[in-house]
């Protein structure tokens, strides 16, 4: 089947895959304010990380999983990687996500983050131009774990690997960021769900029940 489209209508851009950008899920923490396997836990039959793997599958062509515990997930059937440098937290889950990813940019965010917003996603890669890296900033925080990254940034990251500072926030000194603040996040997510981590079993609760049954 040939990759070139033919005139399509603008409906059908928007419901096609992302290409040239592998999105990237990191699946690395302990869980320990939750108690157990956060990523696992089911909600109205689905596991949070089956909820985000599938949105994530319908919108980017390539997917791939960073985990230190594979088996665990090896029903989603997904590529698999263990960090190159283990027990240095996210930093080093973007560090592996960029040394083994297929394309030249790569959409990360985190497996305890369940209300990824379509729209928001695909802006952030439609905009990215030559930027290092396109990131969220909402009431003057930045969110690291929902951007886009190039992998231009991996030597920016290797210098914070081995100067021992695993800070996320201290890699966009070095970079390229193009930040989407929050009135422009709000045209795509009024309710700023995208942002949303469940770090507690309480929290599960406090969602609004609908968004957990927005499965892709």
């Amino acid at each position: 089947m040939s990759s070139e489209l033919t005139a399509p209508d603008q409906r059908g851009l928007k419901h096609q895959p992302v290409r040239n950008v592998t999105s990237v899920i990191l699946a690395g923490g302990r869980s320990l304010r939750f108690g157990k396997n956060k990523a696992l836990v089911k909600i109205n039959g689905v596991s949070m990380i089956e909820k985000i793997s599938m949105m994530l599958g319908s919108l980017f062509q390539h997917l791939i999983l960073i985990t230190n515990s594979p088996g665990e997930y090896s029903f989603l059937k997904l590529p698999m990687y263990e960090d190159i440098i283990k027990g240095i937290g996210p930093l080093g889950g973007i560090f592996t996500g960029l040394t083994v990813m297929s394309d030249n940019a790569g959409f990360f965010t985190a497996c305890d983050m369940p209300f990824l917003n379509r729209p928001l996603i695909r802006h952030m890669v439609e905009i990215r131009k030559d930027y290092d890296a396109v990131i969220p900033r909402v009431s003057g925080k930045i969110e690291p774990l929902y951007g886009l990254y190039h992998k231009r940034c991996l030597p920016a990251v290797e210098r914070l690997i081995s100067s021992g500072d695993y800070r996320i926030t201290g890699l966009f000194k070095e970079i390229s960021t193009l930040y989407i603040e929050e009135d422009e996040i709000r045209s795509f997510d009024p309710g700023l769900y995208s942002f949303i981590n469940i770090n507690r079993p309480g929290e599960i609760g406090t969602c609004p029940k609908t968004l957990w049954n927005e499965v892709t």
